[in-house]
């Protein structure tokens, strides 16, 4: 049988305000446990919320870049279930009137594939506390620190249909919101974290399968590796005889595999009602055109320049404007040099990429700043050097021996273009070769690649790759 696979995010960005969303305490990460939570956040006797303007403001941010229904008046509401680290025993949160209604987000999986995947809302809540696990000894703390901590939660429709999309999808928001700057999207922080509901259906078929709901997962590698096992596990299940069960699953990176962590037959009951010590929220037209004057460029509006005005492919643009680490340090290269672009975007996304991949390192801390790598750029437009000894120069540039044109002085590495000098090398492969020389003379095309390499070979890569076609056709006629 053919499965479908129906998967929706809700992803929790943590707001990038400097105090919490109903009280003064600060939200810096890395204080001492228990030491930024305040009896606001404690929710103890004869206090009462105030509510973070700029969080609101922060909210329909998000809301308006992603073309969504800005509620005009929205509502707090208590959550109730009981957590050792929801010292309340309530979570203020959003339900029936949220700040963002719908809304729609653009992605692209792989090249030449692009799908409008639904947002159905994004309302605002506080985030727990946090429990710590110590094996030895086997005991738990909790930490409040983070008790308080504005969140906005973005709740998608069930429109993707891969582990694939889903991380496209996170991405995009990823990198959607550190471009507006209300979250810094640090996933190993907790600041960004995505729980994925997965279900599977037979192929064609219109109702929802039974889903899982796996919580808390903090990395898009881990992302894709979970819906993946899930997919595989409901199928097997389902393929066995047996029936998926809605419930909550933990992803355990280790063993690469989900595992239940509390049954969920019925939706949790949890009580809402408005929080009788917040008002309702009323948000003006006015409001929202200010806010909406106040945007940067957008992640999609950048793709979009990139293609158009760059005419990068599709596929490179989606990848510079998908991060605003990446788009940054384009953009800063960029400036310097507008008419290497195609060349710019196809260095950082392959050589520095892997360099930065390798070391894991991160674009801001890149020791080829974009002022280094656009010095060796135009080296190679100029045929200074080839692009084989261009990565050469870019290894020594890694490791801190200078810019681009002192390590070419220093090593040699300038490309031989005289035509004499290579004309000398041309004709001295040829001697040594009388019987390649007389297959290409017969039709055999690929023995000229044969000829390029030794003569590269002897120049030690310097000489001009495209002089050395030319001249070498025209020595090869019969």
């Amino acid at each position: 049988m053919q499965w479908e696979t129906v998967i929706g995010l809700e992803i929790h960005a943590q707001l990038a305000t400097k105090s919490k969303i109903f009280s003064a305490a600060s939200t810096a990460f890395g204080a001492a446990p228990n030491t930024q939570a305040c009896a606001v956040d404690l929710g103890l006797p004869g206090v009462l919320p105030v509510l973070n303007v700029e969080a609101v403001n922060m909210a329909i941010k998000f809301g308006v870049a992603i073309g969504a229904e800005i509620g005009r008046e929205s509502v707090f509401a208590r959550k109730n279930y009981f957590y050792p680290d929801l010292p309340k025993g309530y979570q203020i949160s959003q339900f029936e009137l949220p700040i963002v209604g719908k809304g729609e987000i653009s992605i692209s999986p792989e090249e030449g594939v692009h799908r409008v995947i639904g947002v159905t809302r994004a309302h605002l809540e506080e985030d727990a506390g946090k429990s710590l696990h110590d094996q030895f000894p086997k005991q738990t703390g909790i930490d409040l620190n983070r008790a308080g901590t504005p969140l906005l939660e973005i709740v998608s429709e069930p429109d993707l249909r891969s582990a694939k999309e889903a991380v496209a999808y996170a991405r995009k928001i990823h990198a959607l919101v550190q471009f507006l700057n209300i979250c810094d999207g640090n996933m190993q922080e907790g600041s960004f974290r995505c729980d994925a509901n997965v279900s599977v259906r037979p192929m064609g078929q219109t109702a929802l399968g039974t889903r899982a709901e796996i919580k808390n997962i903090n990395s898009f590698r881990f992302l894709e590796r979970a819906i993946n096992y899930e997919i595989e596990r409901q199928v097997d299940l389902i393929e066995d005889g047996g029936r998926v069960v809605q419930e909550t699953r933990l992803y355990d990176a280790d063993k690469n595999e989900t595992r239940s962590m509390r049954s969920k037959e019925e939706a949790n009951d949890y009580r809402y009602f408005p929080d009788p010590d917040l008002l309702p929220v009323r948000v003006t037209d006015a409001d929202i055109e200010a806010i909406r004057a106040s945007l940067p460029e957008l992640p999609e509006q950048k793709r979009q320049r990139y293609v158009e005005q760059l005419n990068l492919t599709d596929y490179n643009a989606e990848l510079l404007s998908g991060s605003r680490e990446i788009a940054d340090y384009f953009e800063t290269a960029l400036a310097a040099a507008p008419e290497l672009s195609s060349l710019l975007s196809n260095w950082i996304l392959g050589d520095l990429t892997g360099a930065l991949n390798k070391s894991e390192k991160s674009f801001t801390d890149s020791p080829v700043t974009p002022e280094l790598l656009i010095g060796l750029l135009r080296r190679i437009a100029d045929d200074t050097i080839s692009g084989k000894i261009a990565k050469e120069v870019f290894e020594a540039m890694w490791n801190a021996e200078g810019n681009a044109d002192e390590i070419i002085e220093r090593k040699g590495l300038k490309q031989i273009t005289d035509s004499g000098a290579i004309e000398k090398l041309i004709d001295d492969v040829i001697a040594k070769n009388p019987d390649q020389v007389q297959q290409f003379r017969e039709g055999k095309e690929k023995v000229l690649g044969f000829f390029v390499g030794q003569i590269m070979q002897q120049s030690k890569g310097k000489a001009n790759p495209g002089q050395v076609n030319q001249l070498l056709r025209a020595k090869l006629k019969p």
